[in-house]
């Protein structure tokens, strides 16, 4: 089963983790000295806030899924829908190892959808990058252009992060 994903930027980690945890009614699942993270089964979301971006507020949206199987079926499914997406493969962010790619809707909101392999103890293995999202590739043009069936789609990538 899918868990829904929401990553924000906030300017103050400790009070935001404050807020979170009383409006969740639990501690963060992890927490860094940038990041934290609630892994909450009702209702069930992996909701992340880090202070990896230069604009605070929406990072970015996805579906984290359980298992290689449930992530080639987003991807089979997105594909046959003539979504452009990105594949990262696996890589590492956000203090895990994952198997990801990215899709970018209609307002250039980027949404992850990922498989998490394990955990890690630093946020990035990779270089520091500027993307939309966090950890999210991209080309030194600020776009990413992605061939679709028939098509090429330039994907605006804007903000920055980890």
């Amino acid at each position: 089963m899918k868990r829904f994903h929401v990553h924000l930027s906030v300017e103050n980690l400790p009070q935001s983790i404050a807020f979170y945890s009383k409006l969740f009614g639990a501690a963060p699942t992890r927490q860094e000295c940038d990041y934290a993270k609630w892994m909450l089964e009702d209702p069930r979301i992996n909701f992340a806030i880090s202070t990896r971006s230069d604009k605070v507020g929406l990072d970015h949206l996805g579906f984290q899924a359980e298992s290689d199987e449930e992530l080639n079926d987003m991807k089979t499914m997105a594909k046959a829908a003539d979504m452009a997406l990105i594949n990262e493969g696996e890589t590492s962010c956000c203090y895990a190892e994952s198997d990801k790619y990215w899709l970018t809707d209609p307002q250039g909101i980027a949404w992850e959808q990922f498989h998490t392999l394990s955990n890690i103890p630093v946020f990035s293995e990779k270089q520091t990058n500027t993307a939309s999202a966090c950890c999210a590739p991209k080309s030194s043009t600020d776009e990413v252009v992605v061939a679709a069936p028939g098509k090429k789609i330039s994907i605006p990538i804007k903000g920055s992060c980890c």
